[in-house]
């Protein structure tokens, strides 16, 4: 009986031991093995073997990509606005011996890097450059880290700016001045409607005047011509020209009277005379 319980205990000594030696590393990882405390080896996908009690694993990394989420922040821009923004890290292991022992813990010393070299770019921005060109500041924040992270066995695949916005009170202070902007644009737009709307009417008023006065000459002179040709018609038979006359008088007078100008007219007293005058006879 003692000699049963002893077999079985070695057999299960047996194959705790193969059990220790034998590991199976899946696809997307790679396991590092330290031999009496000391780094040995890197365990590549499948199956491996380790010398069981001596080596141990000590790390398990994963070789895929991940996401490091980089909480906001606030930044003050060199125009002194603060404003408020955070980042996402797409980052890939490359090199787990450099990503496990030469620093302490790369994701948080990543999810710094970012922080800080996002708070120097905008540093060197002004407001509005800073709000307006997202593309360049990722792109000078992944160039920026990637020398850094390098030396960890890190990749970073890509860097998105998430959100980069005013503070509120930045933002309040923005939509003030916009609003006064806009209220100033359309005082000036109104102004210059006025002046316009005035210009138009006067142009309007002085071309009318001057349409007017040279429609007066130019019934004054077929007047004057009418009255010629009566005249020569006529030549000293004085009743008919007087009636003649004194018909195209009055109603050149009527005419002038309908003017818009024209506000009154006063019809000689001895309108016989007055057109035996125009005749040249006394």
């Amino acid at each position: 009986m003692p000699g049963i319980v002893i077999f079985v205990v070695l057999l299960v000594l047996v194959a705790a031991t193969l059990f220790a030696g034998v590991k199976t590393v899946p696809q997307g990882q790679e396991w590092l093995v330290e031999r009496l405390g000391k780094y040995h080896a890197t365990l590549k996908p499948g199956l491996n073997f380790i010398i069981p009690y001596i080596d141990a694993v000590a790390y398990r990394v994963s070789t895929k990509g991940d996401v490091l989420a980089v909480g906001a922040q606030e930044v003050i821009t060199k125009d002194n606005a603060v404003i408020i923004t955070n980042a996402v890290a797409f980052i890939k292991v490359v090199d787990p011996i450099k990503a496990v022992y030469e620093i302490q813990n790369y994701e948080i010393a990543i999810q710094n890097l970012v922080m800080t070299s996002l708070r120097a770019i905008i540093g060197q921005m002004d407001l509005n450059n800073a709000l307006s060109e997202r593309e360049q500041i990722k792109a000078k924040l992944q160039d920026g880290i990637a020398k850094e992270v390098a030396t960890w066995g890190i990749y970073v695949q890509s860097v998105e700016i998430q959100d980069i916005k005013p503070s509120p009170s930045m933002q309040q202070a923005m939509e003030q001045q916009a609003s006064a902007d806009r209220f100033k644009q359309a005082t000036i737009l109104e102004a210059e409607g006025k002046r316009e709307a005035m210009i138009r009417e006067a142009e309007g008023k002085l071309e009318a005047a001057k349409r007017e006065a040279e429609a007066q000459i130019r019934l004054a002179e077929a007047s004057a011509k009418a009255i010629g040709d009566i005249s020569a018609a006529i030549r000293d038979r004085d009743l008919p020209a007087v009636f003649l006359l004194g018909d195209r008088y009055i109603n050149t007078l009527q005419k002038i009277a309908q003017s818009p100008n024209a506000k009154m007219v006063v019809l000689p007293a001895d309108l016989p005379a007055a057109i035996r005058g125009i005749l040249g006879k006394p």
